[in-house]
């Protein structure tokens, strides 16, 4: 088997600088010699929250996605946007915030890369559990698609068939919902909450 190859990057050029997310163009040293020009999306991570309550019911929201032109079934989630917040402290957020619940219990279930060919983005995706009602956080206002979201709670047998009837594409909640089912069904070793 060969050594490993070193990819360095030889050059990087700022191409955009957005609101989110930002595009640099990479020169990359490639394997057996040369180089190649790769266009980079950098993105500040984000979270998703599986949350399931008492009656194993997992929380979902319908929001407007521009991108797609369309509404998609998700995952209460967020941008990891806010300076030298936590991971689970911005899940935890995110769960006031969208669907104004709070969680007695918090695991780790996976992590993803979205679209690594072209953008850096790592969702960190929870499960909470023993869910309760919960304010909204100082300071938040719902604005743009989060005033037109739709929440429901769906029983998880349900949402994962979802996901196989191609109702449920957005990634973070399709890996999210599967993962919390096979949690629920295998009991696999999960991470600590606090891992990345």
């Amino acid at each position: 088997m060969p050594d490993a190859h070193d990819y360095r990057v030889l050059a990087s050029e700022t191409v955009f600088e957005g609101h989110v997310i930002s595009l640099r163009r990479d020169t990359v040293a490639m394997p057996g010699g040369g180089d190649s020009v790769r266009e980079v999306v950098a993105h500040p991570g984000a979270v998703a929250v599986v949350a399931l309550d008492d009656d194993d019911r997992v929380v979902l929201l319908r929001q407007y996605r521009h991108p797609v032109g369309g509404y998609l079934w998700e995952l209460p989630a967020g941008l990891r946007d806010a300076d030298g917040e936590p991971p689970l402290e911005t899940a935890k957020r995110e769960l006031a915030e969208e669907v104004q619940l709070a969680a007695d219990r918090w695991s780790l279930l996976t992590t993803t890369y979205n679209s690594p060919g072209f953008c850096d983005e790592l969702v960190l995706v929870y499960l909470a559990e023993g869910l309760r009602d919960a304010p909204r956080p100082d300071g938040f206002t719902a604005e743009h698609e989060e005033l037109d979201m739709t929440v429901e709670r769906v029983p998880l047998e349900d949402a994962v068939q979802r996901v196989f009837d191609g109702d449920i594409r957005n990634a973070a909640a399709v890996i999210g919902l599967l993962a919390a089912a096979q949690a629920r069904s295998a009991g696999p070793r999960l991470r600590p909450v606090d891992a990345t």
